[in-house]
């Protein structure tokens, strides 16, 4: 059945707005999106109408480094500890399409939670789910409590086979420690050398999976780079407590390779530049426009599940972008067409065009003159399914 969606202004891309647009959709694919009248024209007699005139329709959003194993709450790892739900994990994936999100990628859990809750979505209406599975770590490293601990190039592969045979898309490695995890490298230190990560970026090629790493730390993020892998998330460029080494050539070879970079901001942006004062949070922040002026591709994600770090508020993170002096556009093509690039989904999903699948956000008002639009989303679609 066809489904016509009318509304005040339709932004196939971003950079392209239609006023009184339309987009077509059939079976969870759209067949056209443009002016209103050459759209409608191509529907079927008996077409579902969606009409909103004064809205903005535009495809979903993504939000690619999320953690369903966690819930957001200041107990979040002794919640985690205590074993993590496939209900609740469906929960909080509902809650990110309800709010415009409509593909997900979930970057560590354990059991391969990731996996389970995708399997048991069967045909409901949900975000496209990419998973990782249990992220490489070292013994007692970073995030070791997912159970991707290894303490030898063997025991690597075998992990990477293990998540592979699971379903996963991606394989996450944790090149440098992090906040979460007591007595573990600090942020700034590597855990794996660049021998290591070559064969950890090698071996998921194997099976045809791209690599994912956390690096905060300057070292790991330049090993990261020299390996090939396919996005740094954090990308904090770290070598202290607050002390950072931004290598310009480092983020050349980023963006001559196509390597992208989440900074896994969330809402708490906010909460930090009040903490730390203008200048300090520049510091920590100003590494989004800097990577921007090297041409590096940015992704949007939130470390969803984190302290804080809701599962339900794109908006949120997408305002740090508006502070750090990004245009409202430049933040929608991140948060839609440029995401889907960096996941290597272009050709699925991202725009709304014919041919890609039906992921589509119809806010109220028009976010191109206000990000604070995306907090009102009136119809959002998942390959052509609803939310509810």
């Amino acid at each position: 059945m066809d489904t016509l969606i009318t509304a005040g202004r339709v932004l196939p891309r971003p950079s392209a707005p239609v006023p009184d647009g339309a987009v077509l959709v059939r079976d969870g694919v759209i067949v056209a999106a443009g002016p209103r009248a050459e759209v409608q024209a191509q529907a079927a007699p008996g077409a579902a109408r969606h009409d909103f005139p004064t809205g903005t329709a535009l495809a979903g959003l993504f939000n690619v480094h999320v953690h369903l194993a966690f819930d957001a709450s200041r107990e979040m790892l002794a919640h985690f500890l205590a074993g993590s739900v496939v209900a609740d994990a469906r929960s909080r994936l509902a809650s990110m399409l309800r709010s415009g999100v409509t593909t997900v990628r979930d970057l560590g859990d354990r059991g391969h939670l990731g996996a389970a809750v995708r399997s048991s979505l069967d045909g409901e209406a949900a975000p496209r789910l990419l998973v990782s599975g249990p992220p490489i770590t070292v013994p007692d490293g970073h995030c070791h409590f997912f159970g991707g601990a290894t303490t030898s190039d063997a025991s690597i592969r075998s992990l990477i086979d293990e998540n592979a045979a699971a379903g996963a898309d991606v394989i996450k490695v944790m090149a440098s420690g992090g906040q979460i995890t007591e007595g573990g490298a600090d942020m700034w230190e590597s855990q794996f050398d660049a021998r290591q990560l070559a064969l950890i970026v090698t071996h998921a090629a194997s099976h045809g999976l791209p690599v994912a790493a956390h690096a905060h730390g300057a070292d790991a993020i330049e090993a990261a780079v020299d390996a090939d892998v396919s996005t740094i998330e954090h990308c904090s460029f770290l070598t202290g407590p607050r002390s950072f080494d931004r290598r310009d050539p480092v983020a050349e070879r980023m963006a001559a390779r196509g390597i992208s970079a989440c900074s896994t901001s969330s809402r708490n942006w906010r909460t930090i530049v009040e903490k730390l004062g203008d200048e300090a949070a520049q510091a920590m922040y100003g590494r989004l426009p800097w990577l921007e002026e090297h041409g590096v591709r940015l992704l949007a994600g939130t470390d969803a599940g984190l302290p804080g770090s809701v599962f339900d508020d794109p908006v949120g993170a997408l305002e740090l972008y508006e502070w750090l002096g990004f245009g409202r556009r430049r933040i929608l093509e991140i948060a839609t067409e440029d995401s889907a690039a960096g996941l290597g989904l272009s050709a699925v999903t991202g725009r709304l065009e014919a041919g890609l699948a039906a992921d589509v956000l119809v806010v109220e008002g028009d976010p191109l003159a206000s990000l604070a639009a995306l907090r009102n989303p009136l119809l959002v679609l998942a390959r052509g399914r609803a939310a509810v």
